[in-house]
């Protein structure tokens, strides 16, 4: 059995003693990385105020934890909305990783397209986002491999969109 050391609102940590030895288990919340995509081939990030990362502002992917009873699909529906003022009529799940073992977590993937503007308020008010902005996926395909922008589980997704689009 499993014995709680840990439980915040985003992480649970736990030990199970087996075989006389002691593993550690983490457990994060289901989340979502979501790429909207333009016609021409641009990606909608976020700069986003991180006061407790070791960098304050970041440029990163539109993500979020996945809400109880929502889908993956229903999380990126929203979380465009929240931190990038845009929603997308096409929607399409393209992967999930799923971890167990030492880290348990699903990390679904999710492509965006037919974007167009649509603002719901962010619950982690609207300072957080500094800027939105549009970059082509040609370009952050080089910023990635010339660690421009750090690699993170969220880039994995890139790499179905980038053979999809033939980039």
């Amino acid at each position: 059995m499993e014995n709680i050391k840990y439980q915040g609102n985003y992480i649970k940590v736990t030990e199970l003693e087996k075989d006389g030895q002691t593993w550690e288990k983490a457990y994060f919340p289901n989340s979502m990385v979501v790429f909207p995509i333009t016609e021409d081939n641009q990606i909608y990030m976020v700069k986003e105020r991180r006061p407790h990362e070791k960098e304050e502002i970041r440029l990163k992917f539109i993500t979020g934890h996945i809400d109880k009873g929502e889908s993956p699909i229903d999380c990126a529906f929203r979380e465009m909305q929240e931190e990038a003022g845009i929603k997308a009529q096409n929607l399409e799940q393209i992967l999930v990783h799923s971890s167990s073992g030492t880290i348990n977590s699903n990390f679904y993937y999710i492509l965006a397209t037919d974007i167009s503007p649509s603002k719901l308020p962010n619950p982690d008010g609207e300072n957080t986002i500094v800027e939105v902005i549009k970059m082509p996926l040609i370009e952050l395909k080089n910023k990635i491999y010339n660690e421009e922008f750090k690699w993170t589980l969220a880039c994995l997704g890139l790499f179905r969109i980038f053979e999809k689009l033939n980039i």
